[in-house]
């Protein structure tokens, strides 16, 4: 690790923990940067694994000063080399060991803590040990989810409310639901994604952040509070701000799409962690089909 950064006293130093997945460090990492967009008060002590690091300094050649690196080293599993150490490219049969990897981290996560002694930790869904060890530390811990107010209400609601309780979600078919909760379900060295998602809010104290935007989820973010007993404060967009090739392939493409009339054009958008079966693969070619839209 760098020089401890500690020792600029007049700074706030927070330290963000995510998920190893990209779609979760790169709201966290963002929501980095535009902390330290705030005058100059805050310090960010950014921990993952190695191979996820590398991508990040990839990606961003000239990442701010007051944003440091660290690694965080899980320990090696069979069928788990630190190549291994993120989603990305993972097996889906692997997530289980990537998960309970993660969490045989909590000792280096500890040293790391008590090294850094930061004011706040930030951390993500999966961790339920993460705030705990910021307790024992007297270190404030706060949950940010970095998927939309809908996603997680529904989740949350799946786990605490029976069937037909509650606001009214988009209807689902039952064995959609029944999916949902299996998924919910699944376990990783002995814990249910249910346990683990509803200790980190559980223990977000006194708030919890959310990448969303009131005048979108309102209805949404209101009912997430209800079944969280926690205030839940929106941070509005996080985005990645765009390469400048990336930027003119946006201005092209947001041409093109000024031509269409509105409506006409169906966005097809899957997770990167979601594997299509060749059926599914059908289903939705066929459905694009006889829509008769444009899509992207």
């Amino acid at each position: 690790m760098e020089e401890d950064h500690r020792r600029d006293t007049t700074r706030i130093h927070v330290v963000m923990l995510p998920w190893l997945a990209h779609g979760h460090i790169s709201p966290f990492l963002e929501l980095s940067k535009r902390l330290t967009k705030v005058g100059d008060q805050f310090f960010i002590h950014f921990l993952s694994t190695p191979v996820n690091l590398t991508s990040i300094k990839n990606q961003n050649k000239n990442l701010h000063p007051s944003i440091q690196l660290i690694e965080l080293h899980l320990p090696t599993l069979p069928d788990l080399p630190p190549l291994f150490h993120t989603t990305m490219n993972l097996p889906p049969y692997l997530m289980p060991t990537l998960k309970e990897a993660f969490d045989l981290s909590q000792p280096a996560f500890t040293d790391l803590l008590s090294l850094l002694k930061p004011d706040l930790l930030i951390y993500d869904f999966l961790q339920p040990w993460a705030p705990i060890v910021a307790a024992h530390l007297g270190i404030p811990a706060l949950l940010f989810l970095s998927t939309g107010a809908l996603t997680v209400s529904y989740l949350l609601h799946l786990i605490k409310k029976p069937m037909g309780h509650g606001l009214q979600f988009p209807r689902f078919s039952d064995w959609q639901t029944q999916r949902h909760r299996m998924m919910l379900e699944s376990k990783a060295h002995g814990l249910s994604d249910s346990y683990r998602f509803h200790e980190c809010i559980d223990r977000s104290s006194p708030f919890i952040l959310i990448k969303t935007a009131e005048e979108i989820e309102a209805k949404y973010i209101r009912y997430l509070s209800e079944l969280s007993g926690k205030e839940i404060v929106p941070t509005g967009p996080i985005i990645s701000e765009p390469m400048d090739k990336a930027h003119y392939e946006c201005g092209r493409f947001m041409e093109w799409l000024d031509k269409r009339d509105r409506g006409s054009i169906v966005f097809v958008s899957f997770g990167s962690e979601y594997f299509m079966s060749k059926e599914e693969m059908e289903e939705i070619s066929y459905g694009l089909e006889i829509s008769n839209v444009g899509f992207i």
